[in-house]
């Protein structure tokens, strides 16, 4: 075991790094810039509108292994909360239908030949297409595998990719798109049961993992920015934070857990996506009346998936670069009027908040799928963590902790 690991960045890849080390004997430093952990996965109090609100809605489904475990392991499993059933709330604000879509547990997908349980307009034949993405070509992007037009594309499997990809379907990368149908829906609905941190992400994760890595001893130190790493020969023989300096003895590891273009301007060399996609959120600060679903998606909007919380409604837009020069005021109000109607709530615009990330994730390409690198470096003391690796997924909250997870059993194993 090295002696003492640095863990670069405490998002949920870092964190999940050190969960991990936490377990080992080995010395755990998590260096974090900002003085918020968290990354994309937290919750601030908002003043605009009064409240805490999160900087992104994040769904996790119960095939999600990974971030589940990392849940249980940080005590906090209870705070991600669902149905019991794989069931979806679909509403088409166009032609006014509303429908639950609800999926069968087991490997054997009975419900697509029950019409009150599959997407409207579709039959048992339609879905027969879908097994197409199970076994794709690297370099193929969904559009070649599929037909991304259609009834079932149009109300189900395009806002699902979608929302996955964070790039318009027919242009991602299919063999993420396979990965999240493979560990999902092809498992059937005990694998696809929708789970919210109904208290924020930051009470779910960011609070509970921190109190656990600092009951195990682990450092962690904010508002600390890595300026620089010095190379010498095959490893990395100091980190430099600008006020301060760390020497690393034999032995000792750094695991690099930040977002791309940062890991980009620290490692000499290193390929990284260079594409990226906007994800756009809007809060809206409401009483929500009893009825509105926790969760629905919404066809025909720019609004894409609607969450309820309490005294809160928020909105969730994926490849939502068209938005980003939009005026706030207009977007807000474009919002609020389909969450209104989706919602049967006649009231004008709410308090409200929208928050617009252009760099939310890497562009799912096949192109820049390819150029994601590993979580092992030409240097023998350097890993690598982070959505943006090369998981094998999409930029995911499973993604993030998977490659945490790889990273601490690399440095584990390098001992």
């Amino acid at each position: 075991m090295a002696r003492t690991v640095h863990i670069i960045g405490a998002g949920l890849a870092g964190l999940a790094a050190a969960v991990k080390l936490a377990r080992t004997d080995a010395k755990v430093v998590v260096h974090e810039a900002t003085a918020y952990p968290g990354g994309r996965c937290r919750s601030y109090f908002d003043r605009t509108i009064g409240m805490t609100i999160d900087n992104g809605n994040h769904l996790v489904l119960s095939g999600n292994h990974a971030v589940r475990e990392f849940a249980r392991s940080i005590g906090s499993d209870g705070a991600l909360v669902g149905p019991k059933s794989a069931d979806f709330i679909f509403a088409d604000l166009k032609s006014g239908e509303r429908w639950t879509l609800r999926i069968s547990d087991g490997l054997l997908p009975w419900w697509i030949f029950d019409k009150n349980r599959r997407v409207p307009g579709t039959g048992p034949l339609d879905y027969l297409g879908v097994a197409k993405l199970l076994r794709v070509a690297d370099n193929a992007t969904v559009g070649d595998v599929i037909k991304c037009s259609g009834t079932l594309y149009d109300r189900l499997l395009g806002p699902v990719l979608l929302a996955a990809l964070n790039i318009d379907p027919k242009d991602g990368a299919a063999t993420l798109a396979s990965a999240v149908m493979r560990e999902t829906l092809a498992l059937g609905g005990g694998a696809c049961r929708p789970l919210i941190a109904r208290e924020g992400l930051s009470h779910a994760f960011i609070e509970p993992a921190l109190a656990h890595v600092k009951g195990k001893g682990v450092d962690v130190r904010l508002e600390h920015e890595l300026r620089a790493l010095r190379f010498d020969g095959g490893r990395i023989s100091q980190i430099d934070f600008g006020a301060d300096t760390v020497d690393l003895a034999p032995g000792d590891a750094v695991i690099l857990a930040v977002p791309t273009h940062a890991a980009a301007s620290l490692v000499p060399g290193l390929t990284v996506p260079q594409g990226y996609r906007a994800i756009a959120n809007a809060h809206f600060k409401i009483d929500v009346p009893p009825g509105v679903p926790p969760m629905q998606g919404l066809i025909n909007a720019t609004t894409e998936w609607l969450f309820a919380f309490d005294g809160r409604l928020s909105v969730t837009i994926s490849a939502a670069d068209r938005l980003m020069t939009v005026p706030r005021e207009e977007l807000a109000q474009t919002i609020w009027n389909e969450v209104a109607k989706a919602t049967g709530i006649a009231a004008p615009l709410p308090p409200w908040q929208i928050v617009r990330e252009r760099r939310a994730t890497f562009a799912a390409t096949p192109a820049e799928n390819a150029k994601r690198p590993g979580a092992r470096t030409q240097w023998e003391n350097l890993f690598l963590a982070g959505d943006w690796t090369a998981t094998g997924l999409p930029a995911t909250l499973e993604g993030a902790t998977r490659s945490g997870n790889r990273a601490a059993a690399l440095v584990m194993g390098a001992a």
